[in-house]
């Protein structure tokens, strides 16, 4: 009997919707089938595939409403968030509707009189992707979009939490002219898709968002076959705030940054490291507004903070609290929970906590939920030895109204992305990625294209 996959409102346990796995046969099958449509959807003009990616784009927002309401029952992010990610996935797909046509190779000066070199770009082939739970909108067309734009077909294994907005998506571009062959998605668990995509030879790249460890596999048994591969790994995201900042920014920019989606995005501040002298009055403003936000279901319209996706999430974020306050911090607000084991629902109340040693889990934990520790520093070279102490790289943030001091942290925190007074940088015209742990390879802007790229070199004797 084939194996169902039950796909659960995060906040309140519902059953949403019963889809059937992909057997390992049937995967294989769409995986060639795929394959097989390269050579006719590369060899299609960038102008036409840029014009299927817009048509696509338009029926996406003229279906936003729905495809956000279906992020918020599988995912649980309050509405306005789930809208929020629609028109994000969207961007995407526009940004690399116009770049399909700029693609552009170039004319090399010959080394001698009687050849003429010319560089060009050309399609990788099949692309793989597994994409995450968090942001199931966003995180495929960001890899869809730059593949399909650069003549490549692709095929996507979605979180089994939250398959439903990418099947959504994939039938709306299909209803606008994208081939089925060119754009399909399968349904199994995580080990065996990836043991499927990284294995077969007809697939050239895997773009992977997720864990660490499990992109580090990936890549591991994407070697064997040599395939190229883009990771948007693990991370845990410092925010520096300075003596001279200007709190209220720094504050409402926190509190939008760390507690957006529950917590649970790779780019969310992790620690709070803020200079001793404004620490108690950072602290203060930060608790009193992060005690206005309301913790419940997403389709309440005053809800600022939905469910944590499962009971895995749940006990990791717990277990960090408990910790933390076993080796003495302080909870200055927060620590609260409505859960129900038997339903299937976890809600974690945003929670601050301080006096917090450095050695504590959440320190050097990814917290993928609404908890955030607060520590203090006396000059910036701590700050930044503080921020730095991780073996991830993605995303961090600052706030300083001194431009040197803004230009030190900038140079020196080794992190991929980072936001100077500015808790939200992302955009589908930069590029996204990290460094150490946090991954390999950008994401978005024009080097999101070139990973989808083979460049080739032509020497003509004339």
């Amino acid at each position: 009997m084939a194996q169902l996959v039950y796909v659960n409102n995060p906040a309140n346990g519902e059953l949403i919707h019963t889809l059937q796995y992909d057997s390992e046969e049937a995967i294989v099958s769409k995986v060639e089938s795929a394959a097989a449509a390269f050579s006719s959807w590369k060899q299609r003009s960038a102008h036409e595939r840029a014009q299927l990616l817009n048509s696509w784009a338009k029926c996406i927002r003229e279906n936003r409403q729905e495809i956000g309401e279906l992020i918020t029952l599988e995912n649980g992010k309050p509405l306005p968030e789930a809208l929020g990610e629609v028109d994000y996935a969207v961007s995407y797909i526009d940004w690399y509707a116009e770049e399909a046509k700029r693609i552009y190779g170039r004319t090399v000066p010959a080394h001698v009189p009687n050849k003429r070199i010319t560089v060009t770009k050309e399609p990788i082939g099949l692309v793989a992707a597994i994409t995450p739970w968090n942001f199931p909108a966003a995180m495929m067309t960001r890899k869809a979009a730059p593949a399909l734009a650069a003549g490549c077909t692709f095929i996507v294994k979605p979180a089994e939490e939250t398959p439903l907005t990418t099947i959504r998506l994939i039938e709306l571009a299909h209803s606008v002219g994208i081939p089925e062959d060119a754009l399909q998605y399968v349904l199994n668990e995580g080990p065996i898709v990836g043991e499927i995509f990284t294995s077969h030879k007809a697939i050239r790249k895997i773009t992977f968002t997720g864990s660490t460890p499990v992109g580090k596999l990936l890549m591991e048994q994407s070697a064997q076959t040599v395939k190229h591969v883009t990771m948007e790994l693990g991370g845990h995201a410092p925010i520096i705030v300075a003596k001279d900042a200007d709190l209220n920014v720094a504050v409402e920019q926190t509190v939008t940054a760390k507690f957006r989606n529950a917590g649970q995005t790779c780019v969310s501040p992790n620690r709070l490291i803020v200079h001793e002298e404004i620490a108690e009055e950072f602290t203060k403003l930060l608790v009193d507004k992060v005690q206005t936000l309301k913790v419940g279901n997403g389709f309440d319209p005053d809800v600022n903070v939905g469910p944590i996706i499962n009971k895995k999430g749940f006990i990791k974020i717990k277990e960090q609290i408990e910790d933390a306050v076993n080796r003495g911090a302080t909870l200055a607000c927060g620590n609260g929970y409505d859960i129900d084991d038997e339903k299937g629902y976890y809600f974690v109340l945003p929670t601050v906590i301080t006096d917090i040693p450095l050695d504590a889990k959440i320190m050097h934990e990814e917290t993928f939920g609404p908890v955030i520790p607060v520590v203090t520093f006396t000059t910036l070279e701590e700050a930044v030895t503080i921020a730095n102490d991780s073996p991830y790289g993605l995303a961090a943030y600052f706030f300083t109204e001194n431009y040197k001091d803004g230009l030190y942290l900038s140079e020196n925190l080794q992190y991929g992305i980072i936001g100077w007074n500015d808790g939200a940088p992302s955009g589908a015209h930069i590029p996204f990625g990290g460094m150490k742990d946090s991954g390999v390879g950008r994401e978005g802007g024009s080097e999101g294209i070139e990973p989808y790229l083979e460049t080739k070199y032509l020497s003509v004797g004339v």
